[in-house]
């Protein structure tokens, strides 16, 4: 997604195999995250020689949250509804009720375009140390 968004204002698409080669992933597992993004409108496809994947949308429009629903399912808690055999169980459950909450909320906060900003000040940062 961070290879997306940086090609983003160049309107630039990017093939699966430059962003497998790039990023050491393997090609279908690629494939298969980039269909599931592309049903889910994150991203769509262009066709032709220099066709490719971009972003469907804005950067500061898509949150890591919805992202993360579209890759790992739905946003529903882990642990709702189960029955609980325990005072123990329910407490447990509980708290990760809460870790849950909490994550969701975390990746709600965060867009694209913020990770795109962060990593390029890390890259600054690091390339300024270096020289």
């Amino acid at each position: 997604m961070l290879e997306l968004t940086a090609h983003y204002p160049h309107g630039e698409p990017r093939q699966i195999r430059q962003i497998a080669r790039q990023h050491q992933i393997p090609e279908r597992y690629l494939e298969q995250l980039l269909a599931t993004l592309k049903r889910s409108g994150i991203v769509r496809s262009q066709r032709g020689a220099k066709g490719g994947y971009l972003l469907a949308k804005e950067p500061w429009k898509i949150t890591l949250f919805d992202v993360v629903v579209c890759l790992e399912g739905s946003n529903s808690s882990p642990n709702r509804n189960r029955h609980h055999k325990s005072l123990e169980s329910l407490i447990v459950d509980e708290v990760w009720e809460e870790a849950h909450q909490m994550a969701n909320s975390i990746l709600q906060k965060y867009t694209l375009k913020d990770l795109g900003e962060k990593l390029e000040t890390q890259r600054q940062t690091n390339l300024m140390y270096y020289i």
